[in-house]
């Protein structure tokens, strides 16, 4: 498991599932909202305008974007109650501390908002985009989605020459003992207790 300096959102702030066979869901929105937050949080005000490649986002781009289509998923897609797009991004020039916070504190509502949908619910289409898609999947596609960003940002980490947080375990910056990560063919064929 993942070792984190800070949890943005720790265990006690998630809400329980009404239903328990959804309580993975709100869990691992959780998860991933923090994952993402301390990913941000590596990053130094003199990194935002940071772009690998003329034709890659800033740091700050994804950022906002990252923002923005969190805000569109739920708002739009599962039908949660959102903020307007204007008041999605912190006014001014905003660190990454201060896009961290404004990630969780966006969050914390949409925890509530999943955590008491019922399985008919999840399992209803609705429309992402020009489809109709099961809001469960609309929800893990959000997640992909997610992943897919904060590991761009993994990797401008490396590119800028600082450490890469852990995210779901070890790194070559972040260790501690017990950890095992599965680098050999001996480590990937061991069996279960």
């Amino acid at each position: 498991m993942a070792r984190y300096e800070k949890m943005a959102i720790p265990a006690g702030a998630i809400p329980q599932a009404t239903e328990p066979c959804w309580r993975h869901v709100v869990e691992t929105y959780a998860s991933e909202i923090n994952k993402v937050a301390s990913v941000w949080e590596a990053f130094a005000p003199e990194d935002l305008e940071y772009r690998p490649d003329p034709k890659s986002m800033t740091v700050l781009e994804i950022m906002r974007h990252q923002l923005l289509g969190e805000r569109r998923f739920f708002g739009e897609f599962l039908g949660g109650r959102e903020l307007a797009p204007e008041e999605v991004i912190p006014p001014g020039a905003p660190d990454a501390g201060t896009m961290a916070r404004r990630l969780t504190d966006l969050a914390l509502p949409r925890l509530e908002f999943i955590a008491t949908r019922s399985t008919a619910w999840w399992l209803e289409e609705a429309a992402f985009f020009d489809v109709r898609r099961e809001r469960i999947w609309i929800l893990w596609r959000r997640m992909f989605h997610t992943a897919h960003h904060r590991t761009q940002l993994t990797v401008y980490l490396r590119l800028l020459g600082k450490d890469v947080v852990s995210t779901y375990g070890p790194t070559a910056d972040v260790s501690w003992d017990g950890a095992d990560p599965t680098v050999t063919v001996e480590a990937a064929g061991r069996q279960g207790s």
